[in-house]
């Protein structure tokens, strides 16, 4: 089974957490976080404000209405790692129980279109890791992505033969996909996704481009299944490639990386191609920026985006 080791300069480096939430509060920062993710615009040929971007069967009312239809779900899941308290077969088996449910309730919300399902994976795993921490005032984000790496080794006894989309571009193109994220403990949120948010806090960057730059730098370096089921490839390197050349350009919000994040689009579009697991991947670094900023009195960061 795989072990997940945190280094000692990720230990230094990574947010702190506050995690004497509840169940129900950590699933509402969980929906919270899929609902912003959605909304932060503009997004290369993902679903927000302005559109639909490369989807033809969401939006972003479809997508608000699949983040807010999870929220049972994410309580379920924070419950079940709670009462666990350790990772093991056993809580491995109930998770994904109770994620199969949430995938129906989800599916039904959108009238069959698949909005949420990597989330549900990667945000829930990383919402039982965060109520397996107890009462413990403050600890850092390794620890909870530690603790939802140590689920996810664990073999998943009850479930069907997958053959979703990101499965078979996963043994198509030999790529790790969620399920090696998962396993490793997350690097693309705790070591990329998480530092690219900060930093550009740090630089006077404002919120939203904050944010747009984080998911490109997700994008620049993510072997993406949802990019490679959909576009093979090419559209996987067209995303990173393109990413790339706008945090060249100084980001998202500079001229020229607005003008390179227009030219990121444009090519995503033409090739029917969306960053998915990018966008599953900004959320869980949404989420664990949000425990970061929990207060002790139960209220949460405000950003103004």
């Amino acid at each position: 089974m795989r072990r997940t080791a945190v280094s000692p300069a990720r230990e230094a480096n990574t947010l702190r957490v506050c995690t004497a939430l509840s169940d129900a509060q950590l699933a509402h920062h969980a929906v919270t976080a899929l609902i912003e993710e959605a909304q932060l615009t503009p997004k290369p040929a993902l679903v927000d404000r302005r559109g639909s971007g490369a989807h033809r069967d969401l939006d972003l009312a479809t997508m608000l209405r699949s983040a807010r239809t999870l929220e049972p779900t994410f309580a379920a899941l924070a419950r079940a790692a709670r009462h666990r308290r350790e990772p093991s077969a056993l809580l491995r088996a109930e998770l994904a129980q109770i994620g199969r449910a949430g995938e129906q309730d989800m599916l039904h919300a959108t009238g069959g279109s698949n909005a949420h399902r990597g989330a549900i994976w990667i945000v829930g795993l990383l919402v039982a890791g965060a109520s397996m921490t107890g009462n413990t005032t403050r600890l850092n984000a390794a620890h909870v992505s530690t603790l939802a790496a140590r689920i996810a080794c664990f073999p998943d006894r009850f479930a069907a033969p997958s053959d979703s989309h990101g499965e078979r571009a996963r043994q198509r193109y030999q790529v790790g996909g969620a399920r090696r994220e998962a396993q490793d403990g997350f690097p693309h949120v705790v070591d990329i996704g998480l530092p690219a948010l900060r930093a550009a806090r740090t630089n006077g960057v404002d919120e939203n481009a904050a944010r747009i730059d984080a998911l490109l730098s997700i994008m620049a370096s993510l072997d993406d299944t949802c990019l490679l089921h959909r576009a093979g490839l090419p559209g996987l390197h067209a995303a990173q490639h393109g990413a790339r050349r706008v945090l060249k350009a100084g980001g998202s919000s500079t001229p020229g990386g607005q003008t390179a994040l227009a030219a990121l689009e444009h090519a995503l579009l033409s090739l029917n191609a969306s960053p998915g697991g990018a966008a599953d991947l900004l959320a869980a670094t949404l989420f664990l920026d949000m425990l970061a900023h929990h207060d002790a009195d139960g209220s949460s960061a405000s950003w103004n985006i």
